[in-house]
């Protein structure tokens, strides 16, 4: 009990070593999980021994029951013909039978894994960094270009308010007591005249009929394009751990960076599975650039003095400041209002030189009207720009777009413009925390559980044979996402290190049951089968117990039940599947580890060996009868 308490326990604190966000948020549901387990083993060692000695549970013989009491009691009696006699014309004639078709017995589990394994490199079910969970809002940013009038701005966000209801009108018709699937909606213009949004609070998920990824989409359909915003954005929420997609690129070559920008924008702007293509590299207002001729550092210029001017004469030069009563006046000198109302103005303006002679400014510089940056971003000692992108359908997998994206699309960027480089951020920034993490603890954690499991058994091979079974669970965990329609993500590899301590604990029970039954003198192979069915009870249990208590979450509809959904699905399906092999696998798996160990045993001795004679548990007998 104490090593199998242990093992689950090792196998939870893997969550105390990850890395990023899954780290901060599965480090509290494990350490629940192992106070939970600590207090259990308490209770099961000291207390639990205690409150059956002062129960009804001990009944002497022909002692009466009560009503009550006689009614579980027969509820019980059903249950167990129930489990006895699946074990014994079920489980039993299938161990025997394979047992003797050893074979077949390898042949089945394996020719599952790989399918599985084909069916989740096929594409058939998918994979992603983190799972999308739909949330109860819709929201819809927009960003004009930098200046743009607050009227325009205002005009174009409640134009897509209208068409957010028009929306609701129409699903309305089809949700069930025709509630509105909208609640109401929030509009907002800022920071600044170029910015507005909207949240449209849904009705809750659990009495809609409809996603919230399917009003989006049609909300986006609905708004179509328009002309001239620099980006129109509509989300539905549960991006954790950033964007599915998030590409920076690299340079402190601008000009190289901006085109590789437009240029990656194209490329994914194309892809029918990628919505919201965005940027943080925002154009800003129009900014007159000034550039001095030659002949200008003849005359003594340079581009401060002239900026100057230019400034004093357009923007104006305080030339004066007094008191009149309590009011404070400045006094501003600049160009009559016709003389600066546009920009061709500033060809005929004269410039002042060093001495002081005027020429017009068009003899000496030129300009140019450009948009300024709105916000300098760095990664890495490098400028940086960040291009992102949403899926167009929650479910589908990112992996596939960003592997094209890095074999195909950055390879010629690179090349056309060399300064530039690409680093992933967003969930595939966090997702590599979190495995790189889980690689470097995971190893130790399976060490740990392997020293337990040794030090239980006083052997080598048995545990090496308890953790063979592992990969096999992926059968289950793959197809468990298939039937549920999720793809697999980091969460359901968390989900399939918490399984390794049940399936492992599985193992032990039935193990540690057939040592026990060598060690009264039974033969080998009728201790397989008794081993079995003695614990055939134990291990359907903690599997129906276990899948049962998760059920509700993978049945729940709200939004916080979607998160935890890939883990629970891992356990559930993983530990039906573990169930089995643990029950047909394993021996057969024991059974082929004794067969060679009386290979060896005869190749170095040469003398014929019973199976009994070399496994531990009767050698370790004889040691301790041969001591005392």
């Amino acid at each position: 009990t104490i090593s199998s308490v242990l093992t689950t326990i090792i196998a939870f604190s893997t969550f105390f070593f990850l890395d990023g966000r899954m780290g901060q948020f599965f480090s509290e549901v494990s350490l629940i999980v192992i106070l939970t387990l600590s207090v259990s083993l308490i209770e099961a060692i000291i207390i639990l021994p205690a409150h059956l000695a002062h129960s009804k549970a001990l009944r002497r013989k022909g002692e009466k029951r009560n009503k009550l009491n006689t009614f579980f009691f027969k509820i019980n009696q059903l249950a167990e013909k129930g489990l006895f006699y699946i074990r014994d014309n079920f489980y039993a004639p299938y161990l025997k039978f394979f047992l003797k078709h050893i074979a077949l017995g390898f042949a089945i589990p394996i020719t599952l894994l790989i399918l599985s394994l084909g069916a989740l490199n096929g594409g058939i079910v998918k994979t992603s960094f983190f799972p999308s969970v739909a949330s109860d809002q819709v929201s819809v940013n927009l960003k004009m270009l930098q200046g743009t009038n607050e009227m325009i701005t205002d005009s174009i966000i409640s134009n897509i308010e209208k068409s957010a209801w028009q929306i609701n009108d129409q699903y309305t018709k089809k949700q069930t007591g025709n509630l509105p699937v909208i609640e109401n909606i929030i509009k907002r213009i800022g920071p600044g005249s170029s910015n507005g949004s909207l949240t449209i609070n849904l009705l809750p998920g659990e009495s809609r009929d409809v996603s919230s990824p399917e009003i989006t989409n049609a909300l986006r359909d609905k708004v179509g394009k328009i002309y001239g915003v620099e980006s129109l954005t509509f989300g539905s929420g549960g991006n954790f751990g950033g964007s599915p997609v998030a590409i920076s690129l690299l340079s402190n070559n601008i000009d190289e960076l901006k085109a590789a920008k437009i240029e990656l924008k194209q490329v994914l702007s194309k892809n029918p599975q990628l919505k919201d293509i965005a940027d943080n590299d925002p154009a800003g207002i129009k900014e007159v650039n000034i550039k001095l001729k030659d002949n200008a550092y003849l005359l003594g210029l340079n581009l401060e003095s002239v900026m100057n001017q230019v400034r004093s004469g357009f923007f104006g030069l305080q030339t004066q400041r007094f008191q009149r009563g309590q009011d404070e006046i400045k006094v501003w000198v600049r160009y009559k209002k016709e003389d600066r109302s546009a920009i061709k103005n500033l060809n005929d303006m004269w410039i002042t030189t060093p001495a002081k002679n005027n020429v017009p400014f068009s003899e000496i510089a030129t300009y140019e009207i450009k948009r300024g940056d709105v916000s300098i971003n760095h990664l890495n000692n490098s400028r940086e720009i960040q291009i992102s992108a949403d899926m167009k359908n929650p479910s589908e997998s990112a992996t596939d777009i960003l592997d094209d994206i890095k074999a195909n699309v950055m390879p010629q960027i690179s090349a056309k413009y060399t300064s530039v480089s690409a680093s992933y951020e967003g969930q595939n920034r966090e997702a590599q925390k979190t495995q790189t993490s889980a690689k470097k603890v995971g190893l130790i954690i399976l060490a740990l559980i392997y020293m337990v499991i040794a030090f239980t058994f006083r052997s080598y091979e048995q545990p090496i044979l308890l953790m063979f079974l592992i990969p096999f669970s992926l059968i289950g965990v793959i197809w468990g996402h298939w039937i549920h329609g999720f793809s697999i993500n980091i969460l359901s590899w968390l989900g399939i290190i918490a399984l390794i301590g049940v399936m492992v604990n599985d193992g032990t029970v039935l193990i540690e049951k057939l040592n026990g039954l060598l060690k009264q003198g039974i033969k080998y192979d009728d201790a397989l089968v008794q081993a079995g069915a003695s614990r055939f009870r134990a291990i359907l249990l903690t599997t129906l117990t276990t899948v049962g208590g998760l059920s509700p979450i993978i049945l729940e509809k709200s939004r916080q039940a979607q998160f935890l959904k890939p883990m629970a699905i891992s356990i559930s399906y993983g530990l039906v599947i573990s169930m089995l092999l643990t029950l047909l696998f394993l021996p057969l798996l024991l059974s082929v580890s004794n067969s060679i160990k009386v290979f060896i045993k005869w190749m170095r001795t040469g003398n014929k060996v019973t199976k009994e004679e070399v496994e531990r548990a009767l050698i370790e007998q004889k040691f301790e009868e041969h001591e005392f």
